[in-house]
């Protein structure tokens, strides 16, 4: 048995920025033991494994893996592997199109091609969930976990909240962009908040502009990523706790309407990345939420031991 296996990083077009991603072909025979093992191997934040779909209407059947635990759904992985799918061309036998569709544990991930040129360059998925909110956190509890003080979050728009789209976060809005760039995580915080922080995860963001204007550095938010205690000190995209965020941000809206915002994250650690989110909001919910980005090739080899 040969597994063949492609990096990608998602959220950016050049090589080295980003988030990496491992994608694995040809595991249909492998254990859930053996893909985590493989995936404590690559030691990326996530690795999929593209198997056979279960309705050969879907394109195929993706498990995402960390380096702990698998994963119902996740944002990057969806991006890179159905990129990855698109340089390919086929799947399974069958030529791909435009328009995609995973079975994840999540349920169904739509999933839009972007090209450029007439080739593939990214994607974006359509997340599996609706919007659904949880408990909120206490600002003294956000601080604890971000090494800041209750001033830097700010409430006025929202409290510190868990919001899913498929994968549940922490939202938190910070004051001003200093508190994001001195935001440090902090284990024992994180440790002592665990029953507000769901996973481990909390996603800070700042807003740098108007809507949909961008502001003066071209994006209208600013986010960074913490989970030490799911042995991520820092995210450098993520994509489904960006959808958490899109989803709230677009419940927040006093007109329907759909919510597009680009979103800058992996800045302070050397790997900056470009997400898009959009949201729409209908008679009152999120009908909807998307996020996507590009990717960049990085290597392509063979798995010898699994």
């Amino acid at each position: 048995m040969t597994l063949a296996f492609e990096t990608v990083d998602v959220f950016t077009d050049t090589a080295f920025g980003g988030n990496p991603l491992a994608v694995v072909f040809g595991g249909e025979d492998l254990s859930g033991e053996a893909m985590q093992r493989i995936a404590r191997e690559f030691n990326y934040s996530e690795t999929t494994f593209v198997l056979p779909p279960a309705d050969p209407a879907n394109t195929a059947r993706v498990r995402i893996f960390s380096t702990k635990r698998e994963m119902p759904f996740a944002g990057h992985p969806n991006v890179g592997t159905a990129t990855v799918l698109a340089w390919r061309g086929e799947a399974f036998g069958r030529r791909l199109g435009d328009r995609l569709v995973f079975e994840e544990i999540a349920g169904l991930v739509p999933i839009a091609v972007q090209s450029d040129g007439g080739r593939p360059v990214g994607a974006m998925l359509t997340a599996p969930a609706a919007l659904s909110t949880g408990a909120e956190a206490t600002v003294e509890d956000v601080a604890a976990c971000l090494g800041l003080t209750p001033a830097d979050i700010r409430t006025d728009t929202h409290r510190p909240i868990v919001a899913s789209g498929g994968l549940p976060f922490l939202v938190a809005e910070l004051t001003d962009r200093a508190a994001l760039e001195r935001s440090r995580p902090d284990t024992a915080g994180f440790a002592s908040a665990a029953t507000v922080v769901p996973h481990g995860a909390i996603l800070s963001y700042v807003r740098t502009g108007g809507p949909n204007t961008g502001g003066t550095d071209t994006v209208d938010i600013r986010a960074r990523m913490f989970a030490p205690i799911r042995n991520v000190a820092e995210d450098p995209a993520t994509g489904s706790a960006n959808v958490a965020l899109m989803g709230l941000l677009a419940s927040l809206q006093a007109t329907p309407g759909t919510l597009v915002r680009r979103i800058a994250q992996g800045v302070e650690m050397g790997r900056p990345s470009l997400l898009e989110g959009e949201a729409d909001w209908r008679d009152g919910k999120v009908t909807a939420i998307r996020m996507g980005g590009r990717c960049a090739p990085v290597m392509r080899g063979e798995l010898l031991a699994w």
